[in-house]
């Protein structure tokens, strides 16, 4: 490939603070775990973070901890990574979809709000690529209904809506550290709340059940092993001192591609919300309503055919075929989230992508369009 869709960053400071981690032999459960969780409630505002090793199992834990389980429901939105929807349907609890904003690409706050029964515990919301618009209209709805909120703020790492941090709009929060996110652990992820019996619960559920005594051998509930180790504490840590100068280049490198395509009206662009900042998780054009999946796959073939590494992103969650199966799902029943789904194309989006590797992929992007029959006779302003 000559351009790939990520890539992380890592320079000498983010190998030094591992090597230091290996020299101290003191691995796991260390004086690094306390200290990425401290500077993470220090970058966001939250009294507690409890560090896991992957946003699924923060998911899963918040989940947990708040007593969700068989019988309840948790509304999220369908246009997402799959762990939104089996962390819930880990506990036993059954995940409710409801359709998305087609401007903001986020749970729709009045298609929610038509599900919310007295089965309803919850409304699991997602800040999609990034993006925080919606979420204090969906704080509401929750508070209206005296629901809970855990915000999957996985991919919002640094985004903020009217002054506001990703993070801080759910009563838990969840943020993951796979490496093409905003900061990376290698494998990792972390749970945000103000509430100390909710995070102590969650610090004992992922170290196998454990209480809060020496004693190592003494388990007072069902745990799980969900530890994220010194090493990756440390390189979190690096990678967290790092956020602001992460955010300029992301921000600078969709400026780029936005400078670039965004007077094709073949393509829709994203933008950053309004009273927001978004961290640019990712860099997801579409084609307009006009055009296919088909169309879609096929750009993506003939630009991963020309070197530059591309992907869809999301396909519905309720047509995973275990989904539809378990709880009746089909074709049509969220029309927006399947509408968007078959148009989405993630372009290659990292921190030190150059700006003539933007310039490549835009050229690529725009003779692939030109290419394919059904995209070239439309009218480009």
């Amino acid at each position: 490939m000559k351009v790939p869709l990520s890539r992380p960053d890592i320079t000498q400071l983010e190998i030094d603070a591992v090597c230091e981690v290996l020299r101290s032999q003191s691995l796991s459960l260390g004086p690094k775990l306390p200290a990425f969780e401290q500077a993470f409630c220090q970058r966001i505002g939250s009294r507690r973070a409890v560090a896991v090793n992957s946003g699924t199992s923060a998911l899963f834990l918040c989940l947990k901890a708040m007593g969700l389980g068989p019988g309840d429901e948790v509304i999220t939105t369908p246009f997402t990574f799959i762990a939104t929807a089996t962390s819930i349907m880990m506990t036993g609890a059954r995940p409710v979809f409801a359709d998305i904003d087609p401007d903001t690409l986020n749970l729709d706050a009045n298609a929610a709000r038509a599900w919310i029964n007295s089965n309803t515990k919850a409304i699991l919301p997602v800040e999609v690529f990034g993006n925080p618009a919606g979420m204090d209209t969906l704080c509401q709805l929750a508070r209206d209904h005296h629901l809970k909120i855990i915000e999957d703020a996985c991919e919002a790492l640094g985004s903020e809506l009217n002054g506001q941090k990703a993070g801080t709009f759910g009563d838990m929060s969840v943020f993951a550290f796979y490496p093409n996110k905003q900061i990376t652990t290698g494998e990792g992820g972390m749970i945000l709340t103000d509430q100390e019996e909710w995070a102590d619960l969650c610090v004992s559920l992922r170290n196998q059940g454990r209480g809060c005594t020496d004693n190592w051998l003494s388990h007072e509930r069902l745990g799980y092993n969900y530890r994220l180790s010194d090493i990756n504490c440390a390189l979190g840590l690096a990678q967290l001192s790092r956020l602001d100068e992460f955010m300029t280049k992301r921000t600078q490198v969709a400026a780029w591609y936005q400078a670039r395509l965004a007077e094709d009206t073949r393509l829709i662009v994203p933008e950053s919300p309004q009273n927001g900042r978004m961290s640019w998780f990712v860099f997801v054009v579409r084609l307009n309503e006009s055009f296919s999946q088909a169309d879609r796959d096929a750009l993506l073939n003939d630009l991963r055919d020309h070197g530059v590494q591309v992907s869809n992103y999301f396909p519905p969650l309720h047509m995973q075929p275990f989904i539809a199966e378990q709880y009746g799902y089909a074709q049509g029943d969220f029309p927006i989230t399947e509408s968007v789904s078959q148009r989405t194309m993630a372009l290659p989006f990292y921190n030190n992508l150059l700006e003539s590797e933007v310039d490549l992929v835009c050229t690529e992007l725009i003779h692939a369009m030109d290419r394919l029959p059904s995209l070239k006779n439309s009218e480009v302003r």
